[in-house]
């Protein structure tokens, strides 16, 4: 029987080394005498001093006291999984610098420059597109085009100047030829879009296309059925439009746009204008 308790408790004893690592056991199992721990561990851990011996005792087992509710190491929960530096980044700069030579994914291997974002860092509006062109690849801009000209002309159309939004790909390197983004590219890039609307705290965005529609919201809609709703994404009301370079090869699309835009400044003027900012 005493053989018996032995080997659970030494099996207990491996499985909280398993959980808590070697900053509370150090690989030995050392018998009444000593129990070494780590310096920084803040829960104190001793041994039974009473007289009378326990039947972990007897085993030749020490018998532990937890004295503290929480065991902490440096004064941070032992379960917080530690954050990389980009989500720690205070401002838009920031985050650029510690992002931009990113290779998560394949497109990190075939980009000329790697396109973040321009526009006002403390806008109402984000704007947010599909991903890098040709002409955004070799500028290291978003919307720099022709696509980039026909958006500016929309933008001032629902009396919206440029450097007055922010603008943003769902990707920020370019699939080579032009490609849709594939799904794990848009996860590799997400956090990244994320963390610069967490920064940017717009009120409202506005979706160029089903790509960034589907990879913001995670929604499997048509486009069809996708405009002219409004959605929300981490408290952000989310509308959904054309691309622009879809515009340019089906003219006939632009009047549909047209009245999608003009819902989407209606809600601008609902949500800041009529209420304030807050």
């Amino acid at each position: 029987m005493k053989e018996s308790i032995k080997k659970q408790l030494i099996e207990a004893l491996k499985d909280q080394k398993e959980i808590f690592g070697d900053e509370i056991f150090e690989g030995k199992i050392i018998k009444k005498t000593s129990v070494v721990t780590s310096p920084s561990v803040k829960s104190e851990l001793k041994f039974n001093t009473n007289k009378k011996p326990s039947p972990k005792a007897e085993v030749g087992l020490p018998v532990f006291v937890k004295e503290d509710k929480k065991l902490k190491i440096d004064d941070k929960n032992i379960f917080e999984a530690p954050k990389d530096n980009w989500e720690l980044a205070a401002n838009l700069e920031d985050l650029n610098k510690l992002i931009c030579n990113c290779h998560k994914c394949q497109l990190g291997t075939t980009r000329n420059k790697f396109v973040f974002g321009s526009g006002n860092p403390g806008a109402d509006v984000m704007v947010i597109g599909e991903g890098p062109g040709a002409d955004e690849d070799a500028q290291g801009l978003p919307f720099v085009g022709r696509a980039g000209k026909l958006l500016t002309d929309i933008l001032k159309a629902i009396q919206f100047e440029r450097d007055e939004v922010y603008i943003a790909n769902v990707v920020k390197c370019r699939p080579p030829g032009n490609r849709t983004p594939l799904p794990q590219e848009m996860e590799a890039c997400m956090p990244y879009l994320k963390k610069q609307i967490s920064l940017i705290k717009p009120k409202l965005i506005l979706c160029l296309g089903l790509t960034a529609a589907l990879g913001l919201l995670k929604k499997k809609d048509s486009l069809t059925s996708m405009r002219g709703k409004v959605f929300d994404f981490e408290n952000v009301k989310v509308m959904v439009t054309f691309h622009p370079a879809a515009l340019l090869r089906n003219p006939n699309w632009k009047r549909d746009c047209w009245e999608d835009v003009k819902k989407f400044r209606k809600l601008y003027e609902d949500i800041v204008l009529t209420n304030g900012k807050e």
